[in-house]
């Protein structure tokens, strides 16, 4: 009995020792757990748009940055399709696109929202409102901008969200004979954006305000439809409208350092996660400055390419335009209690 438990006893020990010095098992290297919101983030694909066929369009460089940076900091959580004109050469076309939910963010001038209502947003369309780009900067990037952007979101329900101000420059007349004052400009023809406060200044000075198509007034211009136009250096140049028998005389008014919004549908934006929001607003800065940057850069490209086809330019009477303004400007803002909205802008220095 005793050999047998002195047997066993030598077993275990050599067991022991065996176990002892095997190898240990190393626990597998844990791997880092999603949080809750990236495991649940379904895959978004953007389609954004702007209304101008050309490639060199400060738009179109925005919107591309605005793409590649998104794309970026999602890690491809998050694609954008841009559209050039493509869905769209007029901004009513594309307004209906974002309102059905076929675009996801487009390009736009205020002058739609009157047409539905908003008559606060023509505010924005003002002529002699800003007089140069370092007061446009500092009246939208600040609390005027703010406000504006409460304003819209408020009459629009939430269907038409700012998510920046972007700029196409500063508009300058452009038609048949140049213009020294504002009455220089009676009795011509002339195509103007949608707003009413800008057809009225035109109006006052004797002019005859009309409706063209942005892709038709090249031909209108051409054939004598109308006498006249206005619109920055970059546009009109890349659309030829210079090279046209009434284009080619631009007498720089600088009436409008223009704004131009960069929406989206506030439900749509409201319904997507946290996290994708957060990148989407990142990308939009980052787009603003590209946009900003490049209609500045291209103002004096685009003046220097339209006198060497032959463009004539002159300057005129800035102070007789602005005293045309003024009084607009009084009236749009007590007829529709934006009083103090006016006078924000008035103080910035």
């Amino acid at each position: 009995m005793k050999k047998y438990l002195s047997l066993i006893m030598v077993l275990l020990l050599a067991v022991s020792v065996f176990a002892g010095c095997a190898p240990k098992a190393e626990a597998p290297a844990e791997t880092p757990a999603e949080t809750p919101a990236e495991a649940t983030l379904e895959p978004v694909n953007l389609v954004v748009a702007h209304n101008q066929t050309s490639t060199e369009n400060p738009y179109q460089y925005g919107l591309v940055k605005f793409k590649e940076v998104v794309e970026e900091i999602s890690g491809g959580n998050i694609t954008v399709t841009v559209h050039n004109g493509s869905i769209g050469t007029n901004e009513s076309e594309l307004i209906e696109k974002l309102s059905l939910g076929a675009a996801d963010m487009v390009v736009a001038s205020p002058g739609f929202m009157t047409a539905i209502g908003v008559n606060e947003v023509d505010m924005l369309s003002l002529l002699y409102l800003f007089n140069s780009f370092d007061h446009w900067e500092k009246a939208l990037d600040g609390e005027f901008g703010m406000k504006m952007k409460e304003v819209i979101t408020e009459k629009t329900n939430n269907e038409f969200l700012i998510m920046d101000y972007w700029s196409s420059s500063v508009r300058n007349y452009y038609g048949k004979a140049p213009i020294n004052v504002p009455q220089d400009a009676a009795g011509f023809k002339i195509r103007t954006q949608s707003s009413p406060v800008q057809q009225e200044f035109w109006a006052n000075a004797g002019a005859i305000p009309t409706s063209v198509a942005w892709g038709e007034l090249y031909q209108a211009l051409q054939q004598g439809v109308v006498d006249a136009a206005e619109n920055d250096y970059t546009n009109f140049m890349l659309q030829d409208h210079h090279k046209t028998k009434n284009g080619m005389y631009v007498s720089e008014t600088l009436h409008d350092y223009t704004t131009r919004l960069l929406l989206m549908n506030g439900d749509r934006f409201d319904a997507l996660p946290e996290q994708q929001q957060a990148w989407i607003l990142e990308a939009i800065d980052a787009a603003t400055a590209e946009e900003r940057a490049v209609t500045y850069r291209m103002l004096d490209e685009s003046k220097a390419k339209v006198i060497a086809d032959g463009g004539v330019v002159n300057e005129v009477d800035l102070d007789a335009f602005r005293e045309l303004a003024v009084p607009i400007q009084d009236k749009y803002a007590q007829e529709n209690g934006m009083e103090e909205f006016l006078e924000m802008v008035r103080a910035i220095k």
